[in-house]
């Protein structure tokens, strides 16, 4: 199959991207493969290998192997298929069979390290496209390009903006500023962002198996802890070759929740994943039992970890929740977190966040022009497709916080969950991961699947302009934008559902 770029002869959109997250990452490295002018604008100063471990699989895999990238995912991911609750005295509470997602799609979960993937993502954006020490400003457009300004007192001009730079994204505030002074932003989206939970995450250094026996079972799961009467805590290991990853989730009582709103570290260098803010939560968790043991079975706490991982990996994070409705005006777009900010207890947030630079990539590929109107319908198709899947995510993931969550609700969804029927859990997994988009313009791998994915509008959208503009390049006649034009409107139905 030729490249796309050898066909693509339809003027090209720059595109400007504020942030280098996982969605940010994802959307350029698409950008790339079909040559679409990009760049990269970058708040923090350094690559930073923050976070702790994610879960990850078909619903990525098809895009990473069309980018070439899924044979060294699978290499530095852990397969697994189920993963346990126990309570602080090592009691089994609770099996969760993840064994339906290969049914589904062909492939098991995967745990992977956050800073390992991030890493492999890196390599598919070439790094003078990415600024750091970008912190957006002021935003401005009008009805041919939009222009960012920097605090560096640079200015940028692109034909598209988007927003990927996170729950407190400064491309979301530029924009719905404007909106509310036009009195076209909706109320819900001027509420701040709420949360009832903070987290402790990180890595350790690689451990010595044979410190670490357990180590050495490619088949030991993933186990979670749930604190005893009073301690407000869940925590959660990930084994990932020779690290350990760790969350220490503190569950807050609402009486908490604004205190510790008002204690978000918006002046560090990355408010999200600032570092400092966990020396006291590490501080107050050293002693939390964990269901790793020394080689002459020494029982550990997750003090031993803190004590193996460097003090600047260790980050402590606000989890915020929200589906904001606002997700583009005029030339500027979001994605990810600055739209919609999961519990990441159904690890869904990177897997959306993806989705979403997939989805809209798909549709600026496919632009027929660069005109606002045309840019307009294509945001609003990006969002018609995306919104639902968000929606599903989110309630699937506080779904499974209620079982890591404290008081009654708690423990009614942990007893909920202990009895369900496995058809009935199996039909949630499924729901899980039947959302499964792909890149139009670039080959995409045959099905595996035993159910196959949610039709994708964007994804067919792209394809048909992809071979329209195939065959104009060969010879078949009219103009490239005559060839997109009709892939748009003969998709018109698709992508309206």
């Amino acid at each position: 199959m030729p490249d796309a770029t050898e066909v693509d002869t339809n003027p090209k959109p720059t595109v400007i991207i504020v942030g280098a997250g996982l969605g940010g990452l994802m959307l350029a490295a698409l950008l790339e493969r079909v040559d679409i002018p990009y760049l990269i604008l970058e708040r923090a100063t350094s690559f930073k290998p923050l976070g702790s471990a994610m879960s990850l699989g078909g619903q990525v895999l098809p895009v990473f192997t069309q980018l070439g990238i899924a044979e060294k995912y699978q290499a530095m991911a852990k397969p697994y298929t189920f993963s346990r609750g126990i309570s602080e005295t090592g009691e089994s509470l609770l099996r969760l069979d993840w064994s339906a997602t290969k049914e589904v799609y062909g492939y098991p979960n995967y745990i992977v390290a956050r800073p390992q993937l991030y890493d492999l993502m890196l390599t598919q954006v070439p790094a003078h496209k990415i600024l750091l020490g970008k912190r957006v400003l002021t935003i401005s457009e009008d009805d041919e390009r939009v222009k960012v300004q920097t605090s560096d007192n640079s200015i940028y001009e692109g034909d598209i903006l988007v927003g990927a730079d996170g729950a407190y994204s400064a491309v979301r505030q530029r924009l719905y500023e404007t909106l509310k002074q036009q009195d076209r932003l909706p109320k819900s989206d001027q509420e701040d962002l709420p949360f009832n939970c903070t987290c402790l995450v990180g890595q350790t250094e690689p451990l010595d198996p044979e410190e670490f026996p357990q180590l050495k079972d490619t088949g030991y799961p993933f186990i979670f802890t749930l604190g005893r009467e009073g301690r407000p805590y869940t925590w959660t290991i990930f084994p990932n070759g020779n690290r350990l990853c760790f969350v220490v989730f503190e569950h807050l009582s609402r009486e908490t929740t604004k205190a510790a709103q008002e204690q978000r570290f918006r002046h560090s260098e990355n408010s999200e994943w600032g570092p400092y803010a966990a020396l006291t939560m590490c501080d107050e968790t050293r002693d939390f039992p964990i269901h790793y043991f020394g080689k002459d079975g020494a029982k550990l706490t997750m003090g031993y970890l803190y004590d193996k991982t460097p003090q600047d990996r260790i980050s402590k994070v606000m989890l915020e929740e929200k589906i904001f409705k606002t997700w583009h005006h005029g030339r500027t777009v979001l994605l990810g977190d600055a739209c919609h900010k999961l519990n990441p207890s159904a690890g869904q947030g990177a897997i959306t966040a993806m989705h979403d630079a997939i989805v809209l990539a798909n549709q600026i590929y496919a632009l027929p022009t660069n005109t606002s109107k045309a840019i307009h319908k294509a945001f609003t198709e990006y969002q018609a497709e995306r919104y639902p899947p968000a929606i599903e995510a989110s309630r699937n993931s506080i779904l499974l916080s209620m079982i890591l969550s404290k008081g009654f609700m708690g423990k009614v969804a942990l007893f909920v969950t202990q009895h369900i029927p496995d058809w009935i859990w199996r039909i949630f997994v499924r729901k899980m991961v039947h959302t499964r988009p792909a890149f139009g313009p670039l080959e995409r791998q045959e099905y595996k699947e035993t159910v196959l994915p949610f039709v994708s509008p964007s994804e067919e959208k792209a394809r048909r302009v992809y071979e329209l503009r195939k065959s104009k390049a060969a010879g078949g006649g009219g103009s490239a934008g005559e060839f997109v034009v009709d892939a748009v409107e003969s998709n018109a139905s698709a992508t309206a559902i």
